[in-house]
């Protein structure tokens, strides 16, 4: 094959230019990503002043994009920089940039460290037809437990102390992905009903009990409630999920010592 039907001019031929157009192509990409990674969680604070750092000039910041959400509940435009004002229960161990913080507070609600939770709408998660997406098994006659799997209903759960905190009286689904998402725990003698995520949990069919390794069975007594008793917000998802998550640091004081 002639070498001259695939140069363009000079040396410069249908290959290098395939190669120019890749560059090109990644450099444009690469761009529009730290744009777009940009949308939110920015400005960020200086972590000792508080003092908004840069954006990162003209090219790094997004344009504000407005999303259209379902369900009727409006819009959401980002970046909106807006500054997370909540006052946080908690102190620096030090005063260098990047100290670890220290709660002053009860770490499993105040939303610190690996408890904390993030300020999500607070309404319903809603599957594809508009009905509540999580929901108690209780009120979903249209869907089962699998026969090959324990039932967890009646099951004694144990908390990482050992300790009983409560039964099993309720198990909660997920109407899109067909999955079991919480127990709902009656705590104590009150019967006090408490969320607890599914995967923070083992079952153990045999023993016809739950084990929980992320709190004791005392702090069971603290879980965030759900404003109605068969729904769940996304709000309130975050805000269970985080009280187990910071359990697993803050449960017991001999957590946050070092692991020999």
């Amino acid at each position: 094959m002639d070498s001259s039907s695939t140069t363009l001019f000079n040396s410069f031929d249908v290959a290098e230019l395939a190669l120019w157009i890749f560059w090109l192509f990644f450099a444009g990409l690469i761009f529009y990503l730290r744009r777009e990674d940009r949308r939110e969680g920015y400005p960020l604070e200086d972590d000792t002043t508080g003092r908004l750092e840069p954006l990162g000039g003209l090219f790094f910041t997004a344009r504000p994009k407005t999303f259209l959400l379902p369900h009727g509940h409006g819009t959401r435009t980002v970046p909106n920089y807006e500054r997370d004002t909540r006052v946080l229960a908690a102190r620096r161990s030090a005063a260098t940039d990047g100290s670890p913080i220290e709660p002053t507070g009860d770490a499993l609600v105040d939303g610190v460290g690996p408890g904390s939770w993030a300020a999500r709408p607070d309404y319903a998660d809603l599957a594809l037809d508009g009905r509540p997406r999580i929901v108690p098994l209780s009120t979903a006659p249209d869907f089962h437990l699998a026969k090959e799997d324990p039932d967890p209903r009646g099951f004694t759960v144990i908390g990482c102390d050992g300790q009983p905190a409560g039964v099993v009286d309720d198990v909660w689904i997920d109407r899109s992905e067909y999955l079991l998402r919480y127990l709902q725990v009656g705590v104590g003698l009150t019967g006090r009903p408490a969320l607890l995520p599914m995967t923070m949990a083992v079952v153990d069919g045999g023993q016809r009990r739950v084990r929980v390794h992320a709190v004791t069975a005392e702090q069971f007594q603290r879980v965030p409630q759900t404003r109605s008793p068969d729904q769940v917000t996304l709000l309130e998802e975050d805000k269970i999920v985080g009280y187990y998550g910071g359990g697993h640091l803050y449960a017991t004081p001999d957590r946050q010592e070092p692991w020999l």
